[in-house]
């Protein structure tokens, strides 16, 4: 799961915008400005007959600021992504 669910600069995370983009998900702001320390990203790769399935998620950053839900609140009723 991406960590990013739960840190304070989601909204505004240059490197979660293009974890967005690579999802083909609405953004949460058009214009980030803040720039992580270090992200590191994991990608997992599926295949599903002639599919080719990849999915990215944030697992480690240092600039990570914990803000339990942020995501959510930011998004409300909204499913959390997994």
């Amino acid at each position: 799961m991406c960590i990013c669910i739960n840190c304070h600069y989601v909204d505004n995370c240059i490197t979660y915008h293009a974890v967005e983009t690579q999802h083909q998900q609405p953004h949460l702001t058009e214009d980030p400005q803040f720039e992580p320390i270090e992200p590191s990203i994991n990608v997992n790769i599926r295949t599903n007959e002639d599919v080719i399935e990849m999915e990215y998620d944030v697992v480690g950053c240092l600039s990570f600021k914990r803000e339990t839900g942020k995501w959510a609140k930011l998004r409300p009723g909204e499913l959390v992504p997994t």
